[in-house]
């Protein structure tokens, strides 16, 4: 089993900036995928953005250029660094890990509000 633990989500003004951290602990693999996905009300989970103990890296096409993903594989910690939010980007955001085998594990969800 694997938990995740999200912080940093909150409201921001438009054009601000925002920082999720997800810590896992349990039983950790050293070759895993760690990422950041979103789900708006009636909309399916998106990827936001990932990126692999070897720290390859992946986004949506959405958020490219203004959120960058980072990990910290001592701490098992994945941080995303949302910069120039936009109101399209309110919705809750979820932390996922997997270690390339049959489960994903899941966070709680954070919600990130960005609004004037």
């Amino acid at each position: 089993q694997v938990q995740l633990v999200e912080s940093g989500g909150g409201l921001v003004q438009p054009g601000g900036s925002l920082r999720l951290s997800c810590a896992a602990s349990g039983n950790i693999f050293r070759n895993n995928v760690m990422g950041w996905y979103r789900q708006a009300p009636g909309r399916q989970r998106e990827l936001v953005g990932s990126i692999t103990s070897s720290g390859i890296t992946n986004y949506a096409d959405s958020v490219k250029g203004r959120f960058t993903i980072s990990r910290d594989s001592a701490k098992n910690t994945v941080i995303l660094q949302m910069n120039r939010l936009k109101p399209d980007d309110t919705t809750v955001y979820y932390c996922k890990y997997n270690d390339w085998g049959p489960s994903d594990y899941w966070g709680q969800g954070t919600q990130v509000t960005v609004s004037s």
